[in-house]
């Protein structure tokens, strides 16, 4: 017979009037009403509801994720798959913000003060040298590589933590973009191509679109830039490839 608005309310912790207005804005209508109009719901409404409210948790708002609930093409493996991922890494990040609350309580009853590595540390922990001496020997000769080794040295963590927030911006849009099932040549997914190179282009060395093209092809060639996309949708670094590569050839 299926479950009653109060039951599912009840289920899942969600209010009933949320519940109305989800079925008012077609996000979650119920498969099936009493004779009485009363709503009815069945088990593939409360697997659309569970889809709603992992993508809630993720922050994604209502309006994209009633364009990926209600596609034809969504996949609901492919959804979970970037989900757990995406949690995972948000999980990692508030065990290690409250570590950093420990510790900060930690200083204040011991009566001695973190020093400014330790305060921050937890807001990242990408190493800009990590590739450096690879880097140097594959294009140490190029003016790329000058130009990028002349600004970066100048950065400090303010500088790299805003460089590594604004990329996973951009590959969090990727993501979503894949998943609403938008094609690498739609205006959104060659604008993030766009916002991608002229990140580039404002932190590191001049990228034209050609260059940018030719990274895009490494994105997929090389395992470990391969991997950065793949830990969060896989087929994204194609995906994203693929973008670059119709971004570099629009006008």
């Amino acid at each position: 017979m299926g479950l009653t608005v109060s039951q599912v309310a009840k289920l899942s912790g969600v209010s009933v009037r949320t519940l109305h207005h989800y079925d008012e804005i077609g996000l979650l209508p119920p498969s099936a009403r009493t004779e009485a109009g009363y709503r009815l719901y069945g088990e593939g409404d409360l697997q659309r509801l569970q889809q709603i409210l992992f993508f809630k948790e993720l922050e994604f708002p209502l309006e994209q994720i009633s364009r990926i609930v209600t596609d034809p093409a969504f996949d609901l493996q492919a959804a979970l798959l970037m989900q757990r991922q995406l949690l995972t890494e948000k999980a990692t990040k508030v065990r290690a913000l409250l570590s950093a609350v420990e510790t900060a309580l930690e200083s204040i009853e011991r009566g001695t003060g973190m020093n400014q590595e330790e305060m921050f540390e937890v807001f990242g922990n990408f190493d800009p040298t990590k590739y450096e001496a690879e880097a140097q020997q594959r294009w140490g000769e190029t003016d790329a590589y000058r130009e990028s080794a002349r600004r970066t040295n100048k950065y400090g963590k303010a500088e790299w933590m805003k460089i590594k927030a604004e990329g996973e911006a951009v590959l969090a849009s990727f993501a979503r973009a894949m998943t609403e099932g938008k094609r690498p040549d739609s205006p959104d997914a060659m604008g993030l191509a766009e916002e991608a190179r002229l990140q580039i282009d404002r932190w590191f060395y001049p990228c034209s679109r050609q260059l940018h093209r030719s990274l895009g092809q490494m994105y997929v060639a090389d395992p470990r830039f391969a991997e950065h996309y793949e830990r969060v949708r896989p087929g994204l670094a194609q995906y994203v490839h693929d973008a670059i590569l119709a971004n570099s050839q629009r006008q």
